[in-house]
């Protein structure tokens, strides 16, 4: 508890991760890959699926493609699974304990926003039946932003979001809610503060502040926010 002791105060800022975090839609992407993988007997490993997490989606499918060996160019293995992804995005639901955290959250004003490697087309169809709860955060940043250059693990996409907070926080009183190895990284690399909520099955956790089974083990007074 030290860390928190020390720290109590800090955080007046949070940045959440969209798929995997708030909604859960990183089952859709395994069924929508492993569609197209059947077809040349290839199989979508949770080991490669940990190398990808959190990535920009066209530099995710170049590296499947790659350690693959997938016989179609990346374009159409992008093409390809967003076809599947189409209708599965539409009916993605919440993660346990993801509403009742932003709903709380909005209701003491606390500023958030989405930093994701969602294109804004993948956005909006994975939060078609969302937009309320996700109307509550002051803004999103997602992969094709035009000042995001480079995809997590590298820092760009949560100092961008940072820059856009009405008032800018210090990297410091920012805290990140991330499901991926990749996302810690950059959340990290930011200097910002980091709850990582990981699938069960992984095995090398990054050095994340704190790690969660669930966000509903999430207790906002141990970060200085108002308890539920």
């Amino acid at each position: 508890k030290q860390w928190y002791q020390r720290r109590v105060r800090e955080i007046t800022h949070v940045i959440f991760d969209l798929d995997g975090l708030i909604l859960d839609t990183e089952i859709l992407y395994d069924k929508a890959i492993q569609q197209i993988l059947d077809r040349f007997n290839k199989t979508y490993t949770y080991e490669l699926k940990q190398k990808v997490m959190g990535m920009k989606y066209h530099k995710s499918m170049e590296l499947i493609r790659n350690e693959l060996g997938v016989p179609i160019t990346t374009e159409e293995l992008v093409t390809e699974s967003m076809d599947n992804l189409k209708d599965l995005f539409m009916k993605c639901d919440t993660k346990p304990g993801a509403e009742r955290l932003i709903r709380h959250l909005a209701a003491h004003d606390i500023p958030m926003c989405i930093a994701t490697g969602s294109s804004s087309a993948d956005f909006a169809l994975k939060t078609h039946s969302h937009q309320e709860l996700i109307s509550l955060m002051q803004f999103t940043v997602r992969s094709d932003d035009p000042e995001v250059i480079h995809g997590k693990p590298d820092p760009d996409i949560f100092l961008v979001a940072r820059k856009r907070f009405k008032t800018t926080p210090s990297c410091s009183n920012c805290l990140v809610l991330e499901d991926a190895p990749n996302g810690v990284k950059a959340a990290l690399a930011a200097d910002m503060k980091c709850v990582m909520v990981p699938d069960p099955r992984l095995v090398d956790i990054p050095p994340a502040h704190l790690v969660l089974k669930s966000l509903e083990e999430f207790r906002p007074e141990e970060f200085g926010l108002p308890p539920f």
